[in-house]
């Protein structure tokens, strides 16, 4: 295409170094989505014919057909996506060599990348919202079930296991609101921006962006060409995303070893060892954990590649698409096959009451019955404190202790005091907004399914 300029055809070597289309062939029906919205366009100002806009359109659709037949093959030697199209366009129309009026691959690159990532995005989001739904499921569920909740790993308190999904179920909201955010940042068209400085030609690209679904031009063509931060937006979903999941497949995995073993995982989403009959293992959740740091690491791909470009188009962009295909991929068969895992997720509360028994979880609640009492919470943080040093030493839980006993060491105790020392009854009473409390979880529960409808 620059033969006019150049003397000498490319060397081979540099056509296979430089060529993209094993990144941007799927790409494809974008690219030509964009063109129809060009060419309509040429057609509306003048600067075709409308029998000359037609005629390209529906030589476009043919090569559409062409390649949903199979009966177009690309060629390297086109670099890209954009070049073979309009290059098979032109065989099947020689009209279509007007196409390019008013265009650049740099404005038509821009067009088809948004073009493309608002039509996965928008895939994502509805996929997203089914594990949503899933985590609410859940967490109707398991409502009434009772796991001990943790801090730095250690047992601290009992909680509604219906909480915990809920849990859950708010980082991914907010993961979907920056989804929401990452559409909303690339829903202007750069079509028109030209090579960078627009065009000399009467072109409206307030139709174009019409006709494509945007919500407007993009304002000033030099950040059109430059501008890959749409693409960071989602990078930046993507690596939040992952990183809950990950998050949440390190609680699975180690709730479900022999040590804790109060949650059953799905054999359908485990596998086998080769050699010990007996292992049952977490691999959906290992790999999906492991697929995290690809896709942070895409994140910091893009940016390392921005960082040092001037304004305002440079080839070294032609690597923005590798990270976000493959985050992506990623990113979509995560949430699919985590949606699918976690509504087979059953609980063993037994097993889960069992390990609440001697972890001294109600060692707060004791203290805040005597808070009740008028005890300082400083002060009665001390004597509880002190009461579960002395069973420790004498390998006593809090329900083998006689009344007596309780007031040998907390003065206050009363018979009151034994009715609320269960786990359940401290899940109960813990019936502030946003608590673990089962009728605030109901409650949560509600709200949520209010939300994602």
């Amino acid at each position: 295409m620059w033969h006019g300029r150049f003397k000498q055809d490319t060397a081979k070597i540099v056509q296979d170094f430089t060529q993209s289309l094993d990144i941007d062939w799927r790409m494809y029906e974008c690219d030509i989505q964009g063109s129809i919205a060009h060419v309509r366009m040429l057609g509306k100002t003048g600067l075709l014919t409308l029998e000359e806009s037609e005629k390209i359109e529906t030589g476009l659709n043919k090569v559409l057909q062409e390649i949903h037949e199979g009966k177009f093959t690309p060629s390297e030697s086109l670099e890209d996506v954009h070049m073979n199209i309009e290059s098979r366009l032109t065989q099947i129309e020689p009209l279509g060599a007007k196409l390019h009026t008013a265009r650049s691959r740099n404005d038509q690159v821009a067009t088809t990348t948004r073009l493309y990532l608002r039509e996965r995005l928008r895939t994502l989001r509805v996929e997203l919202s089914e594990l949503l739904k899933a985590l609410i499921d859940n967490a109707e569920r398991h409502v009434n079930v009772i796991i001990p909740g943790y801090t730095h790993m250690q047992q601290a308190q009992p909680i509604s296991m219906g909480h915990y999904w809920l849990s859950w179920l708010e980082a991914f909201n907010r993961d979907l609101k920056r989804l929401d955010n990452a559409l909303d940042s690339l829903n202007e068209s750069p079509l028109g921006a030209g090579a960078l400085a627009g065009s000399t030609l009467p072109i409206d690209r307030e139709l174009t962006a019409k006709i494509m679904g945007f919500s407007s031009p993009t304002r000033n063509s030099l950040d059109t060409v430059a501008n890959r931060d749409y693409m960071l937006d989602f990078h930046y979903f993507a690596s939040v995303l992952m990183t809950h999941f990950s998050r949440l497949c390190t609680d699975l995995i180690t709730w479900n070893t022999q040590e804790f073993a109060f949650i059953i995982l799905p054999d359908e989403f485990c596998t086998g060892s080769s050699m010990m009959p007996q292992k049952k293992n977490p691999d959906v959740l290992e790999l999906t954990r492991g697929k995290t740091g690809q896709v942070v690491g895409n994140l910091f791909d893009l940016l390392m590649n921005l960082k040092g470009l001037p304004m305002t188009y440079n080839r070294d962009l032609q690597e923005d698409k590798r990270g976000l295909w493959s985050s992506l991929d990623t990113t979509e068969r995560v949430i699919n096959v985590m949606s699918a895992l976690l509504t087979r997720v059953e609980v063993d509360e037994v097993k889960a009451i069992a390990g609440l028994e001697k972890g001294y979880s109600l060692a707060t609640d004791v203290a805040e019955y005597l808070v009740m009492k008028g005890v300082p919470f400083r002060e009665a943080h001390l004597q509880v404190g002190k009461l579960v040093g002395w069973c420790i030493e004498n390998n006593l839980a809090f329900d083998e202790l006689t009344l007596s006993q309780w007031r040998e060491h907390i003065p206050e105790a009363d018979e009151d005091l034994l009715r609320i020392l269960s786990p359940r009854e401290s899940v109960r009473r813990r019936n502030v907004f946003g608590a673990t409390g089962f009728e605030q979880v109901k409650r949560q529960i509600n709200d949520a399914r209010k939300i994602l409808q």
